[in-house]
């Protein structure tokens, strides 16, 4: 009987508390990205003859892809979504609302509690609550709002598509962006500050060279989730638009779910699948080597 080492009992235990969580992760995460990479290899379909039995295509539907102008529309407005909501919009409000957290405001649990709010209410009623607010004609709540400066009804969802979403994407990831980085903010020492103070720096000189340095690990984190969970949104914009006026806010979810059912073509959908797994891996490199900048 072979006697293990302690080192090796630990590892061994590590290991085995593991197993659940790599098998739940092959279940759902490795094994459908293989499935959808085996079927985007197909013609199969809902409807027709590739219904009844699909047949292997090789790389066809790939080529159909990048020479589809739909698709580099729907991967464009992905980014300009994910830039705009998560990258811009999240990032600057969620951090002004950390920086305000570190000062003594009052009724600060009602302002944690507004802010977190929208984080907990599901895509979609999400989605149905600004339909209200962006509603045309004279009923519309935001319409209500910007009659009291003489500004003329408008359609929302029409006149301005791409820019309501990422409005809508924002107010709803604020509450993300700020817990995060509010976790990295009180990670700083706070000897630094006072250190800095006594040497005579400035609030904006302490915030350039000391907070911002110093929170530059925090900021990668939080950019590389935002922007591989933003780039996966599908429920949100969906039920705000379909992807429309003219696929003006058709993203990559949207657009995969009209092919495959929507068009019936599964085999062309899973290589839209595909692609936009591989842009999330990509982007996911780039944030993790950047995680390892030295502060």
């Amino acid at each position: 009987m072979i006697k293990l080492t302690f080192e090796a009992r630990r590892q061994l235990g590590y290991r085995l508390m593991m197993t659940p969580a790599l098998l739940l992760m092959a279940a759902f995460i490795v094994f459908p990205a293989f499935y959808a990479f085996s079927l985007s290899l197909t013609d199969d379909a809902l409807l027709g003859f590739a219904a009844q039995g699909s047949s292997f295509v090789g790389l066809r539907n790939f080529e159909r892809l990048f020479g589809d102008p739909l698709f580099w529309n729907s991967l464009k407005v992905t980014l300009i979504f994910v830039i705009g909501s998560a990258v811009i919009g999240q990032f600057l409000l969620g951090f002004a609302s950390a920086l305000m957290l570190q000062r003594p405001v009052k009724y600060k649990g009602i302002f944690n509690a507004i802010i977190c709010l929208p984080n907990a209410v599901p895509e979609m009623v999400v989605g149905f609550l600004w339909i209200s607010m962006f509603a045309s004609g004279e009923y519309g709540t935001l319409n209500r709002l910007v009659a009291w400066f003489g500004v003329e009804p408008q359609q929302w969802l029409y006149t301005f598509p791409l820019l309501s979403i990422i409005i809508v994407n924002t107010w709803r990831g604020i509450a993300f962006s700020m817990i995060l980085l509010t976790s990295g903010l009180a990670s700083i020492p706070k000897d630094i500050y006072e250190a800095a103070r006594v040497d005579g720096a400035t609030d904006n000189q302490i915030f350039w060279r000391i907070t911002v340095p110093m929170m530059m690990p925090t900021i990668f984190l939080y950019m590389f989730i935002s922007t591989v969970t933003t780039f996966a949104i599908f429920g949100l914009v969906y039920t705000l638009s379909r992807g429309g006026p003219a696929n003006s806010t058709e993203i990559l979810g949207i657009y995969i779910y009209n092919q495959s059912f929507t068009a019936f073509q599964l085999g062309y959908g899973a290589s839209v699948a595909v692609v936009s797994l591989v842009v999330s891996m990509l982007l996911g490199m780039v944030y993790v080597k950047a995680l390892k900048v030295e502060v």
